[in-house]
């Protein structure tokens, strides 16, 4: 179900990436988190902007966290107040990638880009691409 969005769910900031029709999967800016509601509201907006069907998010699946980020996830969407199917996506190493994909490009800034580009390959990961 197209178009879709992943998130890569993170305390400081929130990943984005989207895709059409899935054969290409663009990031998009990511966003500041400065509260949940605040944060919300901006994942609300990029779904209404974009008219997302389906969302896909990260999670650390077979690790002790899974449970808790499950909870944590469901609580953010519900927030989100989306109605289209929300699947998960093992977000494992999805970081390492999307830092690797920069190749040293100011690695280490914290701006977004490496959030959204991990959220890029879970989408990629979902797609199976």
């Amino acid at each position: 179900m197209f178009p879709i969005l992943a998130i890569d769910l993170g305390l400081k900031r929130i990943g984005l990436a989207y895709s059409a029709d899935g054969t290409i999967v663009t990031p998009l800016p990511a966003v500041e988190r400065k509260n949940r509601n605040q944060a919300s509201q901006a994942v609300k907006d990029v779904i209404a902007e974009w008219g997302i069907k389906q969302v896909v998010v990260g999670i650390p699946m077979g690790g002790s966290s899974e449970e808790e980020m499950r909870r944590r996830v469901a609580h953010f969407m519900n927030l989100v107040d989306f109605d289209g199917p929300v699947a998960y996506q093992d977000e494992s190493d999805s970081s390492l990638e999307a830092e690797a994909l920069m190749k040293g490009e100011i690695r280490y800034k914290r701006d977004g880009r490496v959030d959204s580009l991990s959220a890029m390959v879970i989408l990629q990961r979902y797609l199976g691409q």
